[in-house]
C-alpha cells in the first residue's frame, strides 16, 4: 500500500486521502481589513482558488529537442494566456537532446521537460489571477503536433 510521508507521521494512502480532502476544505478568511487585497486568488461558479494548474503530456510530438521552437512555444503559450513573461531559462540535455526549462511568469509558471526519443513532452502551466492557461494548451498542440494529448487540471488553493 502506498504512503504519503506528512511531518514527521507516515500515514496510509487512504488515511492521506481523506487528510488531503478535509485540508481542501478548511476555509482560510481573509485577514480583516485585508478584503481588497490584490492577491489574485480567482472566484468562478462560487469556488475561490489560487489558480488553474494543468498538467499536459503530449505524446508522438515532433520539434521536442529544437530549443527555439521550445522557447517561441512558451513565448506564444503565455501570450495566448494572457499572462506576463517574466524570465524564460531552458537548458538541453546532450546527449539525445531533452530540453528542461521554465517560463517563468508574474501569475506562476509553464515548464516543460522532454524526451524526443520518445515523442514525449510533459508540460505544467499554472497562473493565477486573470491568466487563462488553457489558451495556452492549442499553441502547444500547434507548435509540437502531438497525436495524443493527456490533460489534469487541478486548482490550487481551494478556500
Amino acid at each position: 500500500m502506498a504512503r504519503l510521508e506528512l511531518g514527521m507521521a507516515a500515514i496510509s494512502g487512504a488515511e492521506a486521502f481523506d487528510a488531503r480532502a478535509s485540508l481542501r476544505t478548511v476555509p482560510v478568511p481573509i485577514p480583516e481589513g485585508d478584503e481588497e487585497s490584490k492577491d489574485h486568488f480567482i472566484t468562478k461558479n462560487g469556488v475561490t482558488y489560487a489558480g488553474s494548474h494543468l498538467i499536459i503530456d503530449l505524446w508522438e510530438a515532433e520539434g521536442l529537442n529544437d530549443r527555439d521552437r521550445i522557447e517561441q512555444a512558451l513565448v506564444d503559450a503565455v501570450n495566448a494566456a494572457g499572462a506576463t513573461l517574466l524570465h524564460i531559462h531552458l537548458h538541453v540535455f546532450e546527449p539525445g537532446g531533452g530540453i528542461s526549462g521554465v517560463a517563468v511568469l508574474a501569475e506562476s509558471h509553464i515548464s516543460v521537460h522532454t524526451w524526443p526519443e520518445r515523442g514525449y513532452a510533459a508540460f505544467d502551466i499554472f497562473m493565477c489571477g486573470e491568466a487563462e492557461p488553457r489558451k495556452a494548451l492549442s499553441v502547444l498542440k500547434r507548435a509540437f503536433d502531438p497525436k495524443r494529448v493527456v490533460l489534469g487540471e487541478h486548482k490550487r488553493g481551494v478556500l
